[in-house]
């Protein structure tokens, strides 16, 4: 037993090393089926074609990827099913599946870093949004928000959705369902999951918990709040942080009041982790 576990081991060590120097692997797991993809195997996928991105949302301008269709490497995948992009830093975008199974108007892309032309530095020096990265075509048809281009993927997996795996994210159940609130946690999964967790609920590594100890509503007055999701180097500046801003094109004044109202009721409803 001892020599076939070394045997493996062997196996896996020249398998990694025989790899093209900068290449990596992306691990998609789907609850009936799983498989692991090489960056050759994705730069040589059937369906793999050049992409332009107008407005990159991370790069801030344009860029093209050589991508494939993520609906296609999602095979047998509902589209009211629920995934999670886990990147190398902790972020944890949250994903409806329908958008991503799209094939008109805002359509997913997974763009693929060629190890050989290696995608340039996302700012001095920080690495690159490779080795996987989900961009969109036609985002505004979406619209889709920041927070649903995660860069530097390394797995995407299906779970259950948000509100079954984390109960303390839950507003008042006695809200009614088109209750402003309830809309505006739907918006938090949207837009904040990725980054923050709340009452320690989450899977995010990236930003603060935004109820426990304090919500945010209870130390920002006025509508610094607001002005701080809109812009947050306008309101906090320095030079590390990863705060996206906004905008209304994404982010539309009635959406951003739910939103708050959410964080206000949430703070309402603590619980320690």
């Amino acid at each position: 037993m001892k020599t076939d576990s070394l045997l493996k081991t062997i196996l896996a060590l020249f398998a990694l090393l025989s790899m093209p120097a900068g290449a990596a692997q992306l691990t998609i797991e789907l609850d009936h089926t799983s498989r692991t993809w090489q960056t050759a195997d994705l730069l040589k996928h059937p369906d793999a074609q050049t992409v332009h991105i107008v407005d990159d949302v991370s790069y801030k301008r344009a860029m093209t990827y050589r991508a494939v269709p993520l609906a296609a490497l999602l095979p047998g995948l509902a589209p009211q099913s629920h995934l999670q992009a886990v990147a190398l830093d902790g972020f944890a975008a949250e994903l409806s599946a329908a958008p991503l199974l799209e094939k008109t108007g805002a359509r997913a892309w997974l763009a693929v870093e060629d190890p050989t032309h290696p995608w340039p530095a996302l700012m001095p020096g920080k690495p690159g949004a490779g080795p996987f990265y989900l961009v969109w075509t036609d985002p505004q048809a979406g619209p889709i928000s920041p927070e649903q281009w995660p860069f530097q993927v390394s797995r995407i997996k299906q779970l259950k959705t948000v509100a079954e795996r984390f109960p303390a994210l839950l507003p008042d159940p006695k809200l009614a369902a088109n209750d402003p609130i309830n809309q505006g946690f739907a918006l938090f999964q949207k837009n904040c999951l990725a980054c923050h967790r709340l009452n320690g609920a989450g899977d995010a590594e990236v930003g603060p918990d935004l109820n426990i100890p304090y919500s945010p509503t209870e130390y920002f007055s006025g509508d610094f709040l607001k002005r701080y999701i809109r812009d947050p180097q306008n309101v906090r500046h320095w030079p590390q942080a990863k705060m996206p801003a906004f905008a209304a094109s994404v982010l539309p004044d009635s959406e951003l009041d739910s939103l708050v109202g959410y964080l206000k009721h949430m703070a309402g409803r603590k619980s320690q982790p």
